[in-house]
């Protein structure tokens, strides 16, 4: 099956892969992708039977958690990704269970959020299985939107229960069926001691499809878990996204500036620039690699709303007026890791001469071009 996804983010940074509840399509994780971009490339991909991953009603009888979860490896396999950060939500959860006990060697953390080790009865799924198919998605949905969102949250965004509500209506009524009959299937209760990878279960507190309960239940069992309880119902994600943002910042990346700094001064600068500067921390200078790593990295380079590929182009063009060549220098190779292309150095440079003068510009192709050429990258 060809998977159809997103992938976002600087080539450096490692990957955060967003897997979708019943029902829902990649577009549901959005709102948040903007306060992770700064850490992660994030990848965001349509389930197996939903969006554009629909596949043909003839092959949808046979879906288990196992299939959809073999399609995560699958798509991560064909972008060459080796390891990546996880979240997956409802039907996602699920499916982190099944990656998290089947391959725990190629997740470095995963997020289980507003889900089940089992998820409702036989006689529930059988029954929606029998409604959607001869009744179509709006025999359901308005029951689904009360599930999803709080009553407060209805009456406030009408605008994005509206955008949810025409996203589920879009479902493939084979595809949607199909992963009802994977989630009734499924039951991790007995193999959650298994799950050896670290483990954040998040639930909302009014949840009423996968409660609090079956959420403490989820981190009694897995070894290395803690819980995180939030204001929502079920799509916990869409109703809270800055907070939950954060609290997967804080989860996967580190609860203080320092850590979060460090994170992303290693994905720009690279492991063996900021190891060696850390080598090289004494008394003397140990103050202000600190304030480096707290505040240009961990403040400033972690706002959401310019791009690091923009940063860096910034940062080129301020630093060639300035004419600090061995920063200059540093960030090109940071420009190199976020993504920016020789051909955009070329024109940064070519645009300063007008604003620096000649003499910073030429200074400034002399040394990118020693980069470039260290780098033994293609002009």
């Amino acid at each position: 099956m060809k998977t159809n996804y997103k992938l976002q983010g600087t080539p450096n940074s490692p990957v955060l892969i967003f897997s979708n509840s019943l029902g829902s399509e990649m577009m549901m994780w959005d709102e948040l992708v903007p306060h992770l971009l700064p850490y992660f490339r994030v990848l965001q991909y349509d389930t197996r039977g939903h969006g554009g991953s629909h596949v043909e009603s003839s092959s949808a009888e046979s879906y288990t958690i196992g299939l959809l979860g073999q399609d995560v490896i699958d798509l991560m396999d064909s972008l060459g990704i080796e390891t990546a950060c996880y979240c997956g939500l409802s039907m996602g959860g699920l499916i982190g269970q099944w990656l998290g006990i089947h391959y725990p060697n190629r997740f470095k953390k995963i997020v289980l959020s507003n889900t089940g080790a089992k998820i409702g009865n036989d006689e529930r799924w059988n029954s929606r299985i029998e409604t959607i198919t001869q009744q179509g998605m709006q025999a359901i949905v308005d029951d689904t939107m009360e599930r999803w969102f709080t009553e407060l949250f209805r009456e406030q965004n009408p605008q994005r229960v509206a955008e949810t509500k025409a996203m589920f209506l879009r479902s493939h009524v084979a595809g949607y069926a199909a992963c009802c009959g994977a989630i009734r299937d499924a039951d991790f209760r007995e193999t959650l001691t298994q799950l050896s990878v670290e483990t954040l279960v998040i639930t909302g507190d009014e949840d009423p499809v996968t409660n609090v309960e079956q959420a403490e239940f989820l981190a009694k069992r897995i070894p290395h878990a803690t819980l995180k309880v939030l204001h929502a119902r079920h799509l916990a994600s869409t109703e809270l996204p800055q907070e939950y943002a954060q609290i997967l910042i804080d989860f996967l990346v580190g609860d203080t500036a320092f850590e979060k700094g460090m994170h992303v001064r290693r994905s720009v600068l690279g492991e063996a620039h900021v190891d060696k500067a850390n080598a090289n921390i004494n008394p003397f200078n140990a103050d202000f690699q600190s304030f480096i790593t707290n505040y240009a990295w961990g403040e400033i380079w972690t706002r959401p709303d310019l791009s690091k590929h923009n940063r860096s182009l910034i940062t080129l063009a301020m630093l060639i007026a300035l004419n600090r060549k061995a920063e200059f220098k540093m960030h090109v190779r940071a420009a190199f890791n976020n993504g920016v292309t020789v051909a955009e150095i070329k024109e940064i440079i070519m645009h300063s001469s007008l604003y620096c003068g000649l003499p910073a510009a030429n200074e400034a192709f002399h040394t990118a071009q020693e980069v470039i050429n260290e780098l033994n990258i293609t002009t």
